[in-house]
């Protein structure tokens, strides 16, 4: 009897101060009404925790009056209460089965960043203008982006998850659609106006019974490895940043092999990055909607990669990707850019040939084994790359009619801030080839892809939490390139990278809301 006593003396309290909770369970049926459940669930909890800290004095009471009838009493009662709260415990945790399985959970990023750049032009001519000597500047470069994650399962074996993205600049006009160069998957990824856009969709099959799982629509491909430490994210998107940062439609199959090298495994990609030459229902001449033409003047671009990773203890982390890109667009030789075709056309943004990229990063977490705290909470990283560009017979890529090489290396690293609580400094240096030509369209930077350059960047940044608040995640950034080559903007393959001197700054602050 006394074992019933001591595990019943917090209900017993529970019910002379907290019965209004049990009374709205048990008019509760079903799940018509489960979110009257679920908002009472937190009080409930909380009222437990408090009550717990009076059990002593509620159990000596009763078991000074458990000789008696009235003490009787008062166990028949916590008896009869401790079958309601198995009855509130089975309904509570039937309501939290179905809030998991059977709806969207939505969380939210905005963030606001004010950016001061400047441009210097010592050596560069464009259509013909020659701007060397002079200056670019905007002194506050002002943005918001707001994301609208989305998570869904219906099942522990399918999940889906979604993010609608609006970026805009302030007091700016909307130009996103006067670009041609944007696409549906880029567009969210570029400051241009505050339409919502789909950033990402996909849904994920996995078994744990199963070496294997899939995956199909716009994957989470930017902010991938090594870049989130600069965009203060923990956890990075699926491919190497170096490489690969942009969003992607794509089907994706994993295979696992943990079980043969640590944390290693195998992902393969197809997807499409551009749909070339089709007409719509009503825009059809001829009649012939959503069908192409053959010819080298709009055709699909897709792609296939494969990434693994090669070993992950939790301290080591090797990982390689590996791209093709199919239809890689540039240039019809013997024509001048921008010139007419003999059938019809600009000799621009033509299939031209294939593009193959690789990466190896590696990102080390902790130096040594538990020498300091700080040695132990220090991340340093590494990686190289390689950009090959070949052109089909009779067109060029990269102004060349040759296989063209590029090369890039990349290293950083991130230190404690001992000043504010996880706060962290960030210091990353990136150096590319003159043909060095990556796909990272989506990286957030509104000087350009420091990832993509054809020269030297050099980058400091201090990611902290304001005022202490994990919602509140802000930033102190400051990035320095130098391109000596044409700018790598849009992964351009019709543009012959030629020898230029710009310098280009950009100091930004940064505060975001996430919940």
């Amino acid at each position: 009897m006394r074992r019933v006593i001591l595990s019943t003396g917090a209900i017993l309290s529970l019910a002379v101060s907290g019965g209004d909770i049990v009374d709205v369970v048990n008019d509760t049926t079903g799940f018509e009404n489960s979110d009257v459940i679920m908002s009472n669930i937190d009080e409930l909890q909380e009222r437990v925790r408090v009550l717990e800290s009076q059990k002593s004095e509620v159990v000596t009471k009763i078991v000074e009056k458990s000789s008696n009838e009235s003490g009787e009493k008062l166990l028949k009662k916590i008896e009869d209460l401790e079958k309601k709260i198995k009855k509130l415990n089975k309904k509570i945790n039937k309501v939290r089965a179905h809030d998991a399985f059977d709806n969207i959970k939505f969380s939210t990023d905005f963030r606001t960043t004010v950016d001061t750049i400047n441009y210097k032009f010592h050596d560069y001519s464009f259509k013909g203008k020659d701007w060397s000597g002079t200056e670019s500047s905007n002194d506050a470069l002002i943005t918001s982006r707001m994301l609208l994650n989305m998570k869904s399962s219906p099942n522990d074996k399918i999940s889906f998850q979604g993010q609608l993205a609006a970026y805009y600049i302030w007091g700016a006009h909307p130009f996103a659609d006067e670009d041609p160069s944007f696409k549906s998957w880029s567009a969210s990824s570029k400051a241009s106006d505050t339409l919502l856009r789909v950033r990402r969709a996909y849904f994920v099959y996995s078994d744990e019974e199963l070496p294997y799982s899939f995956s199909v629509g716009r994957r989470p491909a930017s902010d991938g490895f090594l870049i989130n430490h600069r965009e203060q994210e923990k956890d990075a998107g699926s491919p190497l940043a170096h490489i690969t940062n942009m969003e992607v439609d794509a089907a994706m199959v994993k295979i696992n092999s943990g079980n043969l090298i640590d944390g290693s495994y195998l992902k393969l990609i197809y997807g499409r990055a551009h749909a070339g030459g089709m007409e719509s229902l009503y825009d059809s001449k001829g009649y012939r909607p959503y069908a192409q033409d053959g010819g080298d003047v709009n055709e699909n671009v897709d792609f296939f990669v494969a990434l693994a990773s090669l070993y992950n203890d939790g301290q080591y982390n090797l990982m390689a990707e590996h791209a093709v890109i199919f239809n890689t667009k540039g240039a019809r030789a013997n024509i001048p850019i921008g010139g007419e075709l003999p059938d019809g056309g600009l000799n621009k943004s033509l299939d031209a040939g294939t593009a193959q990229l690789t990466a190896l990063s590696l990102q080390i977490d902790g130096i040594g084994d538990e020498i300091s705290d700080f040695l132990d909470d220090t991340i340093l990283f590494a990686s190289v790359a390689q950009s090959l560009y070949q052109p089909d017979s009779g067109k060029e890529l990269l102004g060349s009619t040759d296989d063209e090489t590029g090369s890039s290396y990349w290293v950083g690293m991130t230190i404690p801030d001992m000043v504010t609580n996880s706060g962290r400094f960030g210091l990353e240096y990136n150096h590319g080839s003159k043909y060095w030509t990556p796909m990272t369209w989506a990286e957030d930077s509104p000087t350009g892809s420091k990832i993509a350059v054809r020269g030297d960047a050099y980058e400091a940044y201090w990611n902290f939490y304001l005022m202490g608040e994990k919602s509140l995640p802000a930033q102190i950034r400051y990035t320095h390139v130098q391109h000596d080559y044409t700018p790598n903007i849009r992964c351009s393959g019709w543009v012959a990278p030629k020898a230029v001197d710009i310098e280009s700054d950009d100091i930004r602050f940064s505060v975001s809301y996430k919940y």
